[in-house]
């Protein structure tokens, strides 16, 4: 069976605004997304990275530690309204058009979850393979946020925002079934022509890549940096250097 073809598309525009400059922020002395690139650069699967942003110094510092970083985002790729999907596409069209080839597969990495692997990504990879699935997405479990334990207030008494789910006073995390999972904002893998439809996930055939807790940190917000930074100084991943 020959190898298939896959593009890896990391989006890092400079427009953030909780988190100013998040994506190249630096994090135990290398900028946020140096940690997606060096995991992506050891992926055996993974053919091209490219970075798509609009920022001068964000394609400087992917070129750094060893992605590319080819064009500049257009600017109505680049505002709060823009979708990731056509900006993934985007990056895809202009890939396939310098090389004169189409990639089976796109796996989109997002820089604000630094803590997979490339052990992460190959995993999730080799089940889009194996499965051909429309999409594989990781996931990781909700535990104390169990969707029984969502509540809504009402004349400020306190409802099961669900009807249908009924938390049952006492119980226990572990009681909670089913297992509930949550979209953590890690790895999203497509086949090629899921993505010219404009979907990246949600089809009846969307895969689960479970990833543990431990590895799911989604800088968001000024705290989600501070607790990443401190993970990442306490579990440094000393592998991680420029190489250009």
């Amino acid at each position: 069976m020959e190898k298939p073809k896959i593009l890896c598309v990391i989006l890092a525009r400079g427009g953030s605004k909780a988190v100013p400059g998040k994506n190249i922020k630096t994090i135990n002395n290398h900028p946020l997304i140096a940690y997606t690139i060096t995991e992506a650069l050891q992926s055996k699967y993974i053919d091209r990275i490219i970075v798509s942003s609009d920022s001068e110094e964000i394609k400087y510092q992917s070129i750094k530690y060893g992605a590319e970083a080819p064009f500049t985002r257009p600017p109505h790729l680049s505002g709060d309204a823009a979708k990731p999907v056509d900006c993934i596409l985007h990056a895809t069209h202009w890939a396939e058009a310098d090389q004169n080839i189409k990639y089976d597969y796109i796996v989109e990495l997002l820089c604000t979850n630094p803590f997979k692997t490339a052990q992460d990504i190959d995993n999730a990879l080799q089940m889009q393979i194996e499965t051909n699935a429309d999409s594989v997405i990781a996931v990781t479990p909700l535990a104390d946020h169990h969707p029984i334990r969502i509540k809504k207030i009402v004349n400020g008494k306190i409802k099961d925002f669900n009807p249908t789910l009924v938390e049952i006073p006492e119980s226990r995390r572990q009681d909670l079934k089913p297992d509930a999972y949550i979209r953590c904002g890690s790895i999203y893998s497509m086949r090629r022509d899921m993505l010219e439809q404009g979907i990246r996930y949600g089809t009846e055939d969307s895969r689960a890549y479970i990833i543990p807790s431990e590895r799911v940190i989604n800088i968001d917000e000024p705290m989600d940096f501070t607790i990443a930074s401190f993970l990442m100084e306490k579990f440094p991943r000393n592998y991680v250097k420029p190489i250009n």
